[in-house]
C-alpha cells in the first residue's frame, strides 16, 4: 500500500535495522490491504467456528440433562445471552488496546506527553486483554494463559468427531478406534497444509464453507417447520410430542402446560449443559484473534462482529425448535445418536437420510477445523513473540507461503520497482507445526477412551478452560477497569457497548455459575452421570482449574527459577511499526510489521542502546499495557 513518506521511512529503518549483519531482531510483517479480512470475511470466521458439532450434537444432550423442551430452549437463550454478552466484552477490549503513544505526524514540535495515546489493533485476543488487565509479576499472565492455549487451543476433539461421522456417513456401524484416530489426525493435518500451502486459499475455503453451512441450518429449518404444519416428506406426517404424566397423553413439545414437565431439578445438569451451549456460542471470539490482520477494524469491526452475533443466534434459535417440532422428548434420546441424525431419521425414515447428515455434520465440523487452525496458530505467534516458549524467535516467524514461492518464481517481481512490488503473503508456518503438534498430542492421550468419550472430555475441557475460566477473567478483568477510579479506563475506550458495565457483568456470573457448577455430582440418569460418560463428573473441572495450576508453575520455573540458575533475566523487546493506513493524512494508525528481539542479561545490567525505529511508547507506565517490552 502506499504509505506517506514519514511512514514510509519508519518502515525502512526497522528492515534495515532487522536485516542488518549480526542483528537478532526479528521482522514479521502484518498483511497488506489487499491481504486484510473484509467484512464477508469476518462474518464468515464467526459462522464457519460457530456452525460445528455443537448445534447438531448439544441440543439432544441439552434436552435429555433438562429433561424438559422449555427448560432446554430457556437454557439456549441463556446461551445467546452469554455469547452476545460475551462480544460486547471483547469489542470493548479488543478495540481498546494495546495503546501506543505515535509518531508526531504534524508539523508542529509536541512534547511526548502532550501526544495521546491511541488503540492499535492486535492479535492475540484475550492474551492481550489479560496481559493488560493482569500486569503484574512480570510474565505470569503470559506463561499461565499461553500454556494452557499452546496445549488445549486446538480441535482435536472436533477432529475425533469428524473421524465418528465419517465412518457413519460411510455405512460403518463399529468402526475400530484407531481408524477414527487415524482419520482425526489426519484432518488435522490437512487444516494445517491448508494454512502453510496459501493463505488466501484458506481464506476462501473458509468463506465458502461457512455459506454452505448456513444453507444447511436454513434447509433444517425449512423442514422442520414444515413438518410441524402438517408436510409429509415420504412417511407420513410427524410431529415432536411431550407425554403428560397426569393424563399419559401425547401433546406437542410447545405445549406450555406440558413443555416443563420432568424438568431437572440439579444445578449439575444445568451447569455442564450451559458448557456445551457455550461451547457452540464461543466463537464470537475468533476474528479477534486475527485483528491485526482485518480492514478498518475500528470503521466496521464491531458492527459485522454484531451482526454476524445476532444472525448465529437467530439460526440457532430457528434450528432448535425445527429439531422439536419432529423429534419428541422421548425419542431415543438416550441413544448416542445426536439431534440432527435423530431429526432426519424422525422426518425421512430411512437408513440414507441418518448417513447423509452425518457426512454433513462432518463436512461442518471440517470447517470448524479450518477457521480454527488460522486463528489459533496466530495467537500461538502471539505467545511466542513474548520469549516464554521454548524457541521462541523460531515459533514467531512467519515465512512465504508455498503459493507466493511457486508464483515469484513462474511471475518473479523484481523487475518492478521497490515501492510497486506486491508483498509475498506470510504464514505463520512455525506456529501451525505447534498447532498441529498439540492438536494430534490430545488425540493420543485421549487414545485408551471410546472415541465417543474423548469426544466429550475434549470438548468439555476446552469449554471449560478456555471459554468459562477465562472468560470469567476477561469479564472481572473489564468490570475492575470500568469500576475502579485508580484506571483511566472509561475516558481511553475504542467501543462504548450499551449498558455501561451490564454485558460484563452478566457474562462474569454466568461464568462464575458454571465454575462453581460444574463441581456439582450430576443425578442418576443425567447425560453426564459417570455410567453414560464413563468419566467422573469432577474430572474436567479438575483438570481445567489444573492447567491454571500448570501454568504457574511453567511461570515460575520460567521467571524465578531459570533467571537465579543463569543469574540472569530475562528481556523481552517488541517494537511495533505503525502508520495511517492508505497513506492518508486521516488514515487509522495500524501496524504493518513489528520487529522482536529476547536475550538473557546480566542483573542490573541496562539493555543496550539501540535506535527506535518506530518512535512509540507504549501506555504500559500508565494504563498497565502488558508485553510490549519486558
Amino acid at each position: 500500500m502506499p504509505l506517506a513518506e514519514d511512514d514510509q521511512q519508519r518502515v525502512d529503518e526497522a528492515e534495515k535495522e532487522a536485516n542488518a549483519p549480526n542483528s537478532t531482531k526479528l521482522l514479521v510483517r502484518d498483511p497488506t490491504d489487499s491481504q486484510k479480512l473484509g467484512p464477508f470475511s469476518v462474518v464468515c470466521l464467526i459462522l464457519n467456528r460457530m456452525i460445528g458439532s455443537g448445534i447438531f450434537v448439544s441440543p439432544r444432550i441439552v434436552l435429555r440433562a433438562t429433561g424438559s423442551v422449555g427448560a432446554s430452549l430457556l437454557l439456549w437463550t441463556l446461551g445467546a445471552i452469554a455469547g452476545m454478552a460475551g462480544l460486547m466484552v471483547w469489542l470493548e477490549l479488543g478495540l481498546s488496546i494495546p495503546k501506543f503513544q505515535p509518531p508526531d505526524s504534524t508539523n508542529e514540535s509536541r512534547s511526548e506527553g502532550e501526544r495521546p495515546f491511541i488503540s492499535i489493533p492486535r492479535n492475540g485476543g484475550e492474551k492481550n486483554y489479560l496481559e493488560y488487565i493482569y500486569k503484574s509479576p512480570r510474565f505470569r499472565t503470559t506463561c499461565m494463559y499461553g500454556i494452557i492455549f499452546v496445549v488445549l487451543g486446538n480441535r482435536a476433539g472436533n477432529a475425533i468427531a469428524f473421524g465418528i461421522y465419517i465412518m457413519q456417513a460411510a455405512g460403518r456401524e463399529d468402526p475400530s478406534a484407531s481408524a477414527i484416530r487415524a482419520l482425526a489426525i489426519a484432518v488435522l493435518t490437512a487444516a494445517c497444509m491448508i494454512h502453510w500451502l496459501w493463505r488466501k486459499g484458506g481464506i476462501i475455503l473458509n468463506n465458502f464453507l461457512a455459506v454452505l453451512k448456513a444453507i444447511v441450518l436454513l434447509a433444517i429449518i425449512v423442514i422442520g417447520f414444515s413438518a410441524s404444519a402438517g408436510a409429509s416428506f415420504g412417511h407420513g406426517q410427524v410431529h415432536g410430542n411431550t407425554i403428560d404424566p397426569d393424563t399419559h397423553r401425547s401433546t406437542s413439545n410447545f405445549d406450555i402446560h406440558t413443555s416443563f414437565t420432568n424438568a431437572s431439578t440439579g444445578a449439575a445438569s444445568y451447569a455442564n449443559s450451559i458448557i456445551f451451549i457455550i461451547y457452540a456460542y464461543g466463537g464470537f471470539d475468533q476474528p479477534f484473534y486475527v485483528l491485526s490482520e482485518v480492514a478498518r477494524p475500528k470503521k466496521v469491526f464491531a458492527k459485522t462482529t454484531i451482526s454476524a452475533m445476532a444472525l448465529i443466534i437467530v439460526l440457532f434459535s430457528l434450528v432448535n425448535i425445527a429439531y422439536l417440532c419432529a423429534v419428541s422428548n422421548d425419542h431415543n434420546l438416550e441413544s448416542d445418536l445426536d439431534m440432527a441424525t435423530l431429526f432426519f431419521d424422525r422426518v425421512f425414515q430411512n437408513d440414507v437420510a441418518p448417513r447423509v447428515m452425518s457426512a454433513i455434520i462432518a463436512f461442518s465440523v471440517f470447517g470448524n477445523i479450518v477457521v480454527t487452525t488460522f486463528t489459533a496458530s496466530r495467537v500461538k505467534q502471539e505467545i511466542a513473540k513474548e520469549g516464554v516458549l521454548p524457541f521462541s524467535i523460531f515459533f514467531a516467524t512467519s515465512s512465504a507461503t508455498l503459493y507466493a514461492w511457486i508464483k515469484e518464481r513462474i511471475w518473479p517481481s523484481s523487475h518492478q520497482p521497490r515501492s510497486e512490488r506486491p508483498a509475498a503473503e506470510e504464514s505463520p508456518a512455525a506456529a501451525l507445526l505447534l498447532h498441529w503438534f498439540f492438536s494430534v498430542f490430545l488425540v493420543g492421550c485421549t487414545a485408551a477412551n471410546d472415541p465417543s468419550v474423548a469426544y466429550t472430555v475434549l470438548v468439555a475441557l476446552y469449554s471449560y478452560t478456555l471459554v468459562i475460566i477465562v472468560g470469567f477473567l476477561v469479564a472481572a478483568g473489564l468490570l475492575y477497569l470500568k469500576l475502579s477510579k485508580r484506571e483511566e479506563w472509561n475516558a481511553n475506550v475504542g467501543f462504548s457497548p450499551w449498558g455501561g458495565p451490564t454485558a460484563a457483568i452478566i457474562y462474569c456470573l454466568i461464568c462464575a455459575f458454571v465454575i462453581i457448577g460444574a463441581f456439582l455430582p450430576p443425578s442418576a440418569g443425567s447425560p453426564f452421570a459417570y455410567e453414560t460418560t464413563h468419566v467422573r463428573w469432577y474430572i474436567v473441572p479438575t483438570v481445567g482449574l489444573g492447567t491454571l495450576v500448570l501454568g504457574y508453575i511453567y511461570y515460575f520455573g520460567f521467571a524465578i527459577v531459570l533467571p537465579r540458575l543463569k543469574h540472569q533475566v530475562r528481556v523481552v523487546e517488541r517494537e511495533p511499526v505503525i502508520v495511517r493506513q492508505f497513506g492518508r493524512p486521516d488514515g487509522e494508525w495500524v501496524q504493518v510489521m513489528e520487529t522482536v528481539e529476547f536475550w538473557w542479561a546480566a542483573r542490573g545490567q541496562p539493555p543496550p542502546a539501540a535506535d527506535n525505529a518506530v518512535e512509540l511508547k507504549s501506555s504500559d507506565s500508565e494504563l498497565g499495557d502488558v508485553g510490549m517490552a519486558h
